[in-house]
């Protein structure tokens, strides 16, 4: 009889969310007025930096896949994940799902020009707010304009939810990604649970 194998690496991660799973389930609100918060750990981050007009950052997009960023709030999706513009020279590429980022090709098209590459996984947490009201939870703690014609999916910017830095990511319709540092992930979930609870109540006329 095989000897039982012990369980690899990845499978022993734990989000910094992971004892929220059942508030986070309890909090969602069906109906016209729904909205949903999940978690979505251990997704695979890394920073890259680089002179945008330089070769690197050339070299940087063909392994993506996708040109960089070029503007504050642009996004770019490519063969793994998308590429979030956080700086004239900085990006934060996210991956799907827990992908590995490709760290071995993209430090060779860097080369020796300045610039980083880093695996900032462990860094920030994902959370997912979904549903017809999720814009309107946003607004309660967030300063940017959310209107889809200031704010229309594929756009992320730098700001703050609840006092809390973050990255803000609109990849789809009613739906939002915030990115904050993991260490603030309990603090802003509790935030926003807190904020969709109106809208399981009957509309006031």
């Amino acid at each position: 009889m095989a000897e039982p194998t012990a369980p690899g690496p990845a499978a022993l991660r734990r989000g910094p969310l992971d004892h929220l799973t059942g508030a986070l389930r309890a909090a969602t609100v069906t109906g016209p007025r729904a909205v949903a918060l999940a978690a979505l750990p251990c997704r695979t981050m890394t920073t890259l930096r680089a002179t945008p007009d330089g070769p690197a950052a050339t070299r940087l997009a063909e392994v993506l896949g996708a040109p960089l960023p070029r503007r504050c709030g642009d996004t770019a999706r490519g063969e793994h994940g998308t590429a979030l513009w956080l700086g004239p020279d900085e990006w934060l590429l996210v991956a799907e799902d827990g992908d590995p980022a490709p760290l071995d090709a993209l430090s060779a098209a860097l080369g020796g020009a300045p610039g980083q590459v880093v695996d900032v996984s462990a860094q920030r947490t994902v959370l997912e707010l979904r549903g017809p009201s999720a814009r309107d939870v946003l607004e309660k703690g967030c300063a940017p304009d959310l209107h889809p014609r200031a704010f229309p999916p594929g756009r992320a910017v730098s700001t703050a939810a609840a006092q809390v830095p973050l990255v803000l990511w609109h990849p789809a319709a009613d739906t939002y990604r915030l990115l904050p540092r993991a260490s603030f992930a309990d603090h802003l979930a509790h935030w926003l649970m807190d904020a969709m609870g109106e809208y399981g109540l009957p509309e006031v006329g």
